[in-house]
């Protein structure tokens, strides 16, 4: 297939833009712009309009128009991978965007965590794996499955949300109402209130660690056994060779690696000596950009 396809991760604040040659995966070209949430140019949101210029732009220094756009991003997308069914409270226009109509073109849409995970498959750091989970930690903490080769997206497309498993039923309801989520243990959002009121941030916390401040160390030492429990309840269930840590929080590996794997020693089941690995994701920032391309081939081929 010696095309043109377009990956686009539709972010908070920016929109990741890929070019990609179908035939070889060689990455063509790269680019960022502005998602300008709440705002809105020519009666249409912003980020539509932005998202629009970076097709054209990359078509025209091809020289070629894509025969495949995917686009990744924030919400549930629905069981045809056309649109956002659900978002609430940000990217005000996205819900029930018809992006094939938008850009005049198929287009499949797809979760951001689900992308980046699709991306570590194809071009990153799950490259030949069959059965891996991807935990990206960040404000929260979003989640996506390959089972058997495929992306478990779901009847409601909420597969893979593996930040609202809940790991104490006694905890405070979290944004999607489940007590004691796996994102209000390890997420960015609530460090506050986890550290109580000592440090704002997990880059805060983090290097509050490496100074081996005692408070730090055992609010960190929490959330990474936390982490552990859940890595270890989800191969439970799922039984996959391989665990990714992406998103933001995954910059701190180096405080992570080492006690999350020591956890795991202690909670993991391992029958006939097996373990599962665990590894950083590789693709960083790019890797939902990366997925929508790969995921938006994948359906073309099936035409």
């Amino acid at each position: 297939m010696d095309s043109l396809g377009i990956g686009i991760d539709l972010g908070g604040t920016l929109i990741k833009g890929v070019a990609f040659d179908l035939a070889s995966g060689e990455m063509l070209h790269e680019e960022v712009a502005p998602t300008r949430d709440g705002e809105r140019e020519g009666g249409v949101p912003a980020f539509l309009v932005e998202v629009r210029k970076l097709v054209a732009r990359f078509e025209e220094v091809e020289g070629r128009k894509s025969v495949v756009v995917g686009v990744s991003s924030p919400g549930l997308a629905n069981r045809k991978a056309s649109q956002i069914i659900s978002m609430p409270g940000r990217l005000e226009g996205l819900e029930g965007l018809d992006w094939s109509e938008a850009l005049a073109r198929p287009v499949t849409v797809l979760n951001d965590a689900h992308a980046a995970l699709m991306g570590e498959i194809w071009q990153g750091a799950a490259a030949g794996v069959q059965n891996v989970i991807l935990l990206t930690l960040g404000t929260g903490v979003g989640g996506a499955i390959v089972t058997e080769g495929r992306l478990l997206r779901g009847h409601f497309g909420k597969g893979g949300h593996l930040g609202h498993a809940s790991l104490d039923f006694h905890g405070e309801p979290g944004t999607c109402g489940m007590p004691g989520a796996l994102e209000d243990m390890i997420g960015n959002h609530n460090v506050r209130e986890r550290s109580g009121g000592r440090y704002e941030s997990t880059l805060e916390l983090v290097e509050a660690v490496k100074k081996g401040e005692e408070h730090a160390l055992e609010v960190w030492e929490r959330s990474v056994r936390a982490l552990a429990v859940a890595v270890a309840s989800f191969g439970n269930v799922l039984d996959p060779e391989l665990v990714l840590i992406g998103g933001g929080i995954s910059e701190a590996w180096d405080e992570i690696e080492g006690r999350l794997k020591n956890w795991m020693d202690e909670f993991e089941w391992r029958p006939g000596g097996g373990r599962v690995e665990i590894r950083r994701a590789a693709l960083g920032a790019m890797a939902g950009a990366y997925g929508a391309a790969y995921f938006a081939m994948q359906r073309y081929d099936k035409g």
